[in-house]
């Protein structure tokens, strides 16, 4: 990997990874004590957030490690432009409500926030990268 190609893999990587231990340890260890205090709809609201958070960080990993593919020279430009490797989650991992919502525990707002920012920063890497393979293609 080129020193461009690898900082714009490491950062976000080591972002990534650390938002998906840092939740997984939410999910883990505190959500259950945090959900304990919460009425049912909001239990169920918790739920979906930790859900989507999870969906997010999953999507970009995703596609991180498919970037990583592209410059290990295990896929090639052309596979990386298909709708296979495109970063996926569309609306729901797109949807920025929920950090806002403060019947949420505050960890889980921190997550979906953070893991939201993060998303769409890919999201904007996804468009550029698909553009520049697609004008290298064709």
């Amino acid at each position: 990997m080129t020193q461009r190609s690898t900082f714009f893999f490491n950062g976000p990587y080591d972002e990534t990874m650390a938002l998906l231990i840092e939740a997984r340890n939410y999910i883990a260890y505190h959500e259950s004590i945090d959900q304990r205090r919460l009425p049912p709809h909001v239990r169920l609201q918790v739920s979906y957030e930790s859900m989507r958070v999870t969906s997010r960080l999953t999507q970009v990993m995703a596609w991180l490690l498919a970037q990583k593919a592209v410059h290990a020279g295990e896929l090639t430009i052309a596979q990386m432009a298909s709708e296979d490797y495109a970063l996926s989650g569309g609306d729901i991992c797109a949807d920025p409500t929920g950090p806002e919502n403060e019947e949420l525990p505050n960890g889980l707002r921190s997550l979906l926030e953070r893991s939201h920012r993060l998303y769409m920063r890919v999201a904007r890497l996804d468009e550029m990268v698909r553009d520049e393979a697609a004008r290298a293609v064709g």
